[in-house]
């Protein structure tokens, strides 16, 4: 797979075929993608909901009223929809399962080396939390890693995929039950394939030249 072809290639979505549903196969190996996402300390402080038919994106779509109303299209016709949320917090007890499933999968030569591990990710978290104090930000920049992972995938998976940051946090948060779950919600992801109508697969990718965006020291 040549990576930059798929980079020059791929594009953000606007109209999907809804008559077309993804192989449940393909999905459950997207996922696997999503879930080996890198992140700052490994700190992994993601959840996604999943929206795999009608009524589930329906639910997503009460989010997508009033200015935000263009959006609700691509997940009532996409073939899955996923909802990308991030912690609120990071808990002692996030960190005690991170630690644990390190373990777990034999990351430690003794317990001097899971003590270090330890310390050093508490360390992280702490600054973020008391000396930055922006900890809920520092959070969802990682979640932010894992959607750029996703709308990769699909380009090499030949899917289409759209990216949504309007929505009402509100609305969806309570449709979710997102706040007694300690997350919030930070962006949407569609996936399938795209429509006919699609107007915005037919225009050229525009991006700022690297002359721009690019500085040697």
């Amino acid at each position: 797979m040549d990576l930059l072809n798929v980079s020059k290639t791929r594009y953000t979505t606007k109209a999907y075929d809804s008559s077309k549903k993804i192989p449940q196969e393909q999905f459950e190996r997207l996922l696997e993608i999503l879930r080996l996402t890198p992140s700052s300390i490994n700190i992994q402080p993601w959840h996604y909901f999943i929206a795999d038919n009608t009524v589930a994106k329906e639910r997503i779509a009460k989010a997508l009223v009033g200015k935000y109303a263009y959006n609700a299209p691509k997940v009532l016709e996409s073939s899955h929809t996923i909802l990308f949320c991030t912690k609120a917090d990071i808990t002692e007890e996030h960190l005690s399962n991170l630690l644990n499933r390190d373990d777990l999968s034999g990351r430690f030569k003794d317990d001097a080396a899971k003590q270090a591990q330890n310390n050093a990710r508490t360390g992280y978290v702490d600054y973020y939390r008391n000396e930055k104090g922006d900890i809920q930000r520092w959070a969802e920049n990682q979640t932010f890693i894992a959607l750029g992972q996703m709308l990769l995938a699909a380009g090499i998976e030949n899917l289409d995929a759209t990216p949504i940051g309007g929505f009402d946090e509100q609305i969806i948060s309570e449709e979710l039950g997102l706040l007694e779950k300690g997350l919030i919600p930070s962006v949407i992801m569609t996936l399938g394939y795209r429509s006919e109508q699609d107007f915005n697969a037919k225009l050229p990718k525009s991006r700022l030249t690297a002359e721009e965006i690019f500085t040697k020291l």
